[in-house]
């Protein structure tokens, strides 16, 4: 019996829902460590501790769960905020070290999955091997978009609106390459994953950050639970539409 897919199709509204989550992820993030005052340390073990248990049940499971997967999704965005801060801010080695870093562990991943499997294959995936090579390269993605996206707005200088409007663009340019080249459409999708974390997070600076320094000033509590409703009402949407 062929083994059942373990992750979601890439469709607009997986983009949809991968950019709320990158949101989200930094909203939820920035109000555990900051609002509620746990601090960049706390915040890592907590963000990772939930990561791991639902990355144990993801893998274990026998089939796609759409909300198992997106809660793993969304683990590891607000886990990815809290890693990039944790080196900026606690480590002190800076936002574009960062980066550096951090790409440097996603090419290392990339790496070992294409040699394991001979492909990076992102959908569907139906193995315990290649989904563990997904994930942690998920992991270092969001880690990696949320140190680029605040290396735009805190050393570039650029505002967040700015920031969003670059991270967006980029996107836009690789969703035409989709369209229009024969580039490895791996490639683009990982660019595509990467990309969309700064521009989410970026988004979720401008809804947080206060006015005087280029925000909209909301709650990190408020600008949470909008996200969340957005996100919840697209994840139905897309739901229904999958069952029909």
């Amino acid at each position: 019996m062929q083994a059942a897919n373990k992750v979601a199709a890439i469709t607009l509204s997986f983009w949809m829902m991968k950019i709320l989550a990158t949101t989200l992820g930094e909203t939820a993030g920035d109000m555990l460590a900051m609002t509620l005052d746990a601090g960049y340390t706390v915040g890592l073990l907590v963000t990772m501790g939930i990561l791991l248990v639902l990355l144990l049940a993801q893998v274990r499971a026998d089939r796609f769960h759409p909300s198992l997967y997106w809660a793993a999704i969304i683990g590891t965005t607000t886990a990815g905020t809290e890693i990039s801060d944790f080196m900026d801010r606690t480590l002190g080695i800076g936002y574009m070290w960062g980066s550096v870093v951090l790409v440097s562990g996603l090419a290392l991943v990339l790496g070992l999955w294409h040699r394991s499997e001979k492909s990076l294959r992102v959908y569907p995936i139906t193995r315990k091997g290649p989904e563990i090579f997904f994930w942690a390269a998920v992991l270092f993605s969001n880690s990696l978009g949320t140190a680029f996206g605040d290396f735009l707005t805190d050393d570039a200088g650029l505002s967040y609106m700015q920031g969003a409007l670059v991270t967006f663009g980029v996107i836009g340019v690789v969703a035409g390459l989709h369209y229009v080249s024969k580039i490895n459409q791996v490639l683009l999708f990982w660019l595509a994953f990467i990309f969309t974390r700064p521009f989410g997070a970026t988004f979720g600076d401008l809804l947080t950050k206060p006015l005087e320094h280029g925000g909209l000033g909301l709650s990190t509590i408020w600008a949470t639970a909008v996200t969340m409703a957005l996100f919840i009402g697209i994840f139905a949407v897309a739901r229904k539409q999958h069952q029909e």
